[in-house]
């Protein structure tokens, strides 16, 4: 694999993590607990939208073949998505929710941080840019976190069973493969070893403030990001983000 296939990939895990995390919020406009947190999660969940087009714009001309950040979003199928499986994954509740976007933030803070001093300098600008709402991602998810987990027995439950069934989900952040490695190698993104070092420390901070238990389960779940398998759950989210342009191809407004 060249340096600029590995770039290829490794903006696509970029792009494809907030595009599809941003569908999933989106999910929730006008379902919102309380009208403040329904209004909160649309905000989010368009700065993650906003976030994957300068993303994918980048991979599209890195690529070169000519395609643009509408077709990568709206023309790949499932097995050509690069997004991490936690994202992928339902938002069940309002709890579910809350956790599965605090698992990513803790993990997407410090790869930013990371990011934001790139040799890459197109790259470093996006990262510069996204990690101002990036940081507000992650004190918004932390809050509720330890809100809803100290909170009344039936929020502390809610959460804890959350905690449970999601952890399974972040090995995968933090492990290195080979676009991984090759991307620190070239001082273009952070070795993961130290975003896991900062990911761990985040974790166990506030889910402890949170009066929360850290699971340690047996497995882990992985194979999204480089695209060795999906959940079930990315192909009902295909279907419903890129329908117009699969009924109307190459429509112009």
């Amino acid at each position: 694999m060249t340096t600029k296939e590995a770039t290829f990939e490794y903006l696509l895990r970029l792009g494809d993590n907030a595009l599809i995390l941003g569908h999933r919020l989106s999910e929730w406009c006008g379902h919102g607990p309380v009208l403040e947190q329904d209004i909160a999660m649309t905000n989010i969940a368009l700065d993650q939208v906003g976030q994957a087009r300068s993303l994918l714009q980048y991979a599209a001309q890195i690529e070169g073949e000519g395609r643009t950040e509408d077709q990568l979003a709206y023309t790949r199928d499932v097995m050509q998505f690069r997004n991490l499986l936690l994202v992928e994954q339902p938002n069940e509740n309002f709890a579910h929710t809350i956790v599965r976007q605090f698992f990513f933030d803790a993990f997407n803070f410090p790869l930013y941080q990371g990011l934001a001093r790139s040799k890459d300098e197109h790259l470093k600008a996006i990262a510069e840019k996204s990690l101002k709402e990036i940081t507000y991602h992650l004190r918004y998810s932390s809050e509720w976190v330890i809100r809803l987990g100290d909170g009344t027995p039936e929020s502390h439950k809610k959460m804890q069973d959350a905690v449970d069934e999601l952890i399974i989900y972040t090995g995968e952040l933090t492990t290195a493969d080979e676009v991984d490695l090759m991307m620190a190698e070239a001082g273009i993104a952070p070795a993961l070893e130290q975003v896991h070092t900062a990911f761990d420390e985040r974790l166990n901070a506030v889910l402890q403030e949170a009066t929360l238990n850290r699971p340690k389960p047996s497995y882990m779940q992985s194979g999204g990001k480089d695209g060795r398998m999906h959940t079930e759950y990315l192909g009902y989210i295909l279907a419903e983000l890129q329908f117009v342009q699969r009924a109307y191809p190459n429509m112009e407004w």
